[in-house]
């Protein structure tokens, strides 16, 4: 048994005191909802006083441990959190990237920009950015690592913050595995994504990537949190446009550290890449490729067919995590149909033919069939076809009813399956032969409305 004063001390750091320093139990009171003022120990000897001695050499010891917690805990509570963050500048994150402090500021920055994209107040968010760090530099804290974040939200709520500002403090962390939860408070959501965010655009602007099976920096733990974040909680995004606007808060703390070090300058090294039309960081894309990979783990993991995560971003423009595993699972429904099966088979033949003859010819047939060339019915059903699938499922994924997409595509199967049974592609007419060509690429754009087939595997 230990004094009833050591409860007032947060339960967690007893339970750590206790377990740390003497390997003991503590005890709960399930009626009070807390922890009572007793521990439980087992000792390999049998006393023969009862282990009257052992049980009062234990009590000494844990009075006087928690007595050392109940001086630290009450230490901390003297100064405030922010008070605190001065002291970050001269704490070094990591060689290349910066202080603490820098990376601090650039999440609060971040997590502002993404406060909107998930309906966030901006003004709790910085908050909750800005003192998300500051128990790392705490007593127990330093006394008990494991014990950080969880410190910040009891040092936060005593402060008299904002509980989601608090919360901030032990959940940004979150989720730290496949089987963590999922925070879903918006303040809490914005700033564990700028938190993850910011660590992978960080090392990959150094060049700091996974390699096989080292991953010091958990990057893909990180990766993997990122896209539960915003496909659990049905959030929107543009992960290159993100990317893009914070990586030159990165360069500029990279730049920051090689002048404080007398080193000089860094440049990118990859310059810049098209996405969407638009120039951005090639590292932007790089890491998108990244995350790509990581989707694919997760739904490997699930069960779920990984190759179509290939075939949904091979497509132009496609970095809205949402919108691409609502693409995946429509796709992985429709390709488990008969008629899903059959047109890829179709698909797929289609290319196969195109590959093989364009690379005899030394020439794409990528233009447009010439309809006055149709001479047989089957020919013209499958251009109609076409014509009808493209039109109903771009209008379709237009409205992000991906169900309706592959509903439209289904269509096709019938005029595809009778022009390869009626028609012969290669045909002696050189005309005929490029216009039945050109056709099959057809067949190959309208499915790009969905996916690109030649990604999936048979």
């Amino acid at each position: 048994m230990f004094d009833r004063e050591f409860l007032s001390i947060p339960h967690e750091v007893i339970r750590a005191t206790i377990r740390n320093n003497m390997k003991c139990f503590v005890v709960s009171d399930p009626k009070a909802g807390g922890l009572t003022n007793k521990f439980v120990l087992t000792a390999n000897i049998e006393a023969s006083d009862g282990g009257k001695a052992i049980v009062a050499g234990n009590e000494r010891v844990i009075r006087a441990r928690l007595s050392d917690a109940k001086f630290f805990y009450e230490t901390d509570l003297k100064a405030k959190l922010e008070d605190r963050l001065p002291k970050f500048e001269n704490i070094v994150f990591h060689e290349k990237l910066g202080t603490q402090g820098e990376r601090i500021a650039r999440i609060e920055r971040l997590a502002a920009e993404i406060a909107p994209l998930v309906g966030a107040d901006v003004e709790k968010t910085k908050r909750a950015a800005r003192l998300a760090k500051a128990d790392l530099l705490t007593e127990v804290v330093g006394e008990f690592p494991e014990l950080q974040g969880l410190m910040g939200k009891y040092y936060a709520l005593a402060q008299g913050e904002d509980a989601s500002v608090a919360a901030a403090s032990e959940e940004h962390y979150k989720p730290q595995g496949p089987n963590d939860r999922v925070p879903t408070d918006p303040v809490i959501v914005a700033v564990a994504l700028a938190d993850k965010i910011d660590t992978l655009v960080g090392f990959w602007a150094i060049d700091e990537k996974p390699t096989g099976s080292k991953d010091p920096y958990a990057l893909r733990r990180a990766a993997l949190g990122v896209i539960r974040l915003f496909v659990e909680n049905s959030i929107r995004s543009n992960l290159v446009t993100i990317f893009n606007q914070h990586i030159p808060r990165v360069l500029e703390s990279i730049a920051s550290t090689l002048r404080r070090s007398g080193v000089g300058t860094f440049g990118t090294g990859q310059g810049l890449g098209v996405w969407g039309g638009k120039n951005v960081d090639q590292k932007c894309i790089d890491l998108l490729a990244f995350f790509a990979d990581r989707l694919k783990v997760q739904l490997r993991e699930q069960g779920a067919r990984y190759d179509l995560v290939d075939a949904v971003f091979a497509l132009e423009g496609q970095d809205d995590l949402l919108i691409v595993v609502r693409r995946v699972e429509a796709l992985g429904k429709f390709l488990d149909t008969d008629d899903g099966k059959n047109l890829l088979a179709g698909t797929k033949r289609a290319a196969n033919i195109l590959r093989i003859e364009e690379k005899r010819d030394g020439k794409a047939y990528d233009g447009a069939p010439d309809p006055a060339l149709y001479s047989l019915a089957e020919e013209k059903t499958l251009a109609k076809a076409i014509d009808q699938v493209k039109a109903e499922a771009s209008a379709a994924v237009a409205k992000e009813d991906f169900a309706g997409a592959m509903s439209a595509m289904a269509k096709l199967r019938p005029a595809v399956d009778a022009f390869f049974d009626k028609v012969k592609v290669n045909d002696d007419d050189p005309q005929l032969r490029e216009n039945r060509l050109k056709l099959l690429n057809e067949i190959r754009a309208a499915t790009r409305a969905v996916a690109d087939f030649s990604r999936i595997q048979d």
